[in-house]
């Protein structure tokens, strides 16, 4: 099926649907799902966004900024998944507590509201990939579109160029908590350090990147072609992560891999 035609069959699906909350974050794929959902259902499409720790830097504007441009209602929550029985200790399945904590949250705003479905955009080619987090999302009969018509990332990406959102080439931004191996313990502090030392990196010049946290160890992921000028500019990028408090800064040869923590997983 083309593109324009997922298109049309996801805004027909929401039609049917008496009104909607969207899981936003911002992001590609949630942005063009508040697009489609606001074509759909207008005022009876709600956009909702976790202000969280594990939300990076710039993302809560970003969110506010793409809602503004697609028009559609938008609220704030505050929500703080370390406080998820057995989310901080980062286990294997770690998406799963987050993802079923907030969608507790989500169902209690959507009742407030007065709204019966909630959608939220995990897409066809995440399910290639480890997503406990998909588990929770079905356990708890949210509705995903993407899912139901097979829309993989590259077609979304081609969707938000369609309704010319701001987002439509926008790299992937995971949360935060995916920066840590798994079974080390994730604090405010560390979410926080990760988060500024990424941001410190983009202002320099490297849009895409994952500061990586070992402990004391700062694993750094970025485009292999933008290594020789990182390499440039070690000295003062190894002193800055130095004051944020890691013992150690490395440059990860293999360049950015959205997921990496999730390579031992699948070691044969």
């Amino acid at each position: 099926m083309p593109v324009h035609e997922k298109m049309l069959a996801i805004q027909n699906a929401l039609k049917k649907k008496r009104s909607a909350l969207v899981a936003f974050s911002g992001g590609v794929d949630s942005s063009v799902l508040a697009a489609l959902a606001y074509r759909a259902l207008e005022e009876r499409a709600l956009a909702v966004t976790a202000d969280a720790p594990t939300l990076a830097p710039g993302e809560l504007d970003n969110a506010k900024k793409v809602a503004g441009e697609i028009g559609i209602k938008h609220i704030l929550i505050f929500y703080d998944e370390l406080d998820e029985p057995g989310f901080a200790k980062n286990p294997v399945d770690r998406c799963y507590y987050c993802k079923k904590g907030l969608i507790r949250e989500l169902k209690k705003i959507a009742e407030q509201n007065g709204i019966d479905t909630i959608i939220e955009g995990t897409n066809y080619s995440d399910l290639k990939a480890h997503r406990p987090g998909h588990r929770a999302v079905t356990e708890e009969g949210i509705y995903n579109p993407y899912i139901e018509f097979r829309v993989t990332k590259e077609e979304i990406r081609g969707m938000a160029r369609k309704l010319k959102l701001s987002v439509a080439d926008k790299p992937s931004m995971a949360c935060l908590s995916s920066r840590f191996p798994y079974g080390q313990m994730i604090t405010h502090e560390a979410l926080k350090r990760v988060g500024e030392a990424e941001v410190h990196i983009r202002k320099i010049g490297f849009e895409v990147v994952r500061v990586r946290d070992h402990g004391g160890i700062a694993r750094i992921e970025i485009m292999p072609d933008k290594m020789p000028k990182f390499l440039e500019m070690r000295g003062a990028i190894a002193s800055e992560f130095k004051k944020l408090g890691f013992s150690y800064v490395t440059l990860d040869i293999l360049g950015f891999r959205s997921g990496s923590m999730d390579e031992e997983l699948f070691k044969s």
